[in-house]
């Protein structure tokens, strides 16, 4: 039976999942069909500027925006979303007014008059996650993941430790009680 995830879905990582890739993130779903199936962790800050990555970017080189883990795969694919459509075009919709996507160059624009304020509307993502024919499907079936909706304010949060624990509690009841445990029982 196959499972499909909507894009734009939220997937919180099921707290015993200790995969080191996955292990308390959040990811969320931009494709999944019968060939497979491709997101983008959202809560795994890295330590570096947009601008490291494109330093010969006209409009990003200077650039120190925040960019995050998007997954174990390609970490040469770099990648956004954001809720800027006026500024960014191009994008594809995900759901609820969320993008993929756009033109670089009006994300350099953009990141560059809103400076820091663009946080709350972007996240810049190096590499990807992916999933092979019926793998997320498999996945999903024995509970590794928890599926939630579309949350724009969760996407973009300031503190990325938080967000696992706010969409593992936007599932209701039957998240409450998981929104506190450790991957590893051991660590209590």
């Amino acid at each position: 039976m196959q499972l499909f995830v909507e894009p734009g879905t939220l997937l919180a990582a099921w707290p015993d999942l200790m995969d080191p890739n996955f292990m308390h993130s959040v990811l969320l779903m931009c494709q999944h069909s019968a060939e497979g199936a491709y997101g983008l962790v959202i809560n795994r800050p890295l330590e570096i500027g947009i601008g490291e990555l494109l330093p010969e970017h006209p409009a990003l080189a200077d650039s120190q925006f925040p960019v995050h883990l998007g997954g174990p795969v390609d970490h040469s694919c770099l990648q956004f979303v954001h809720r800027a459509p006026a500024h960014i075009e191009g994008g594809i919709e995900l759901g609820a007014g969320l993008y993929l996507g756009g033109e670089l160059d009006q994300l350099g624009a953009y990141l560059k008059s809103e400076g820091k304020a663009a946080e709350s509307n972007v996240r810049v993502m190096l590499g990807y996650s992916g999933w092979g024919e019926g793998q997320l499907d498999e996945e999903l079936s024995k509970g590794s993941w928890l599926p939630a909706p579309i949350q724009g304010d969760v996407i973009f949060a300031e503190d990325g430790r938080s967000v696992w624990r706010q969409v593992v509690r936007s599932i209701g009841p039957e998240g409450a009680h998981l929104e506190h445990q450790p991957p590893d029982v051991s660590w209590n």
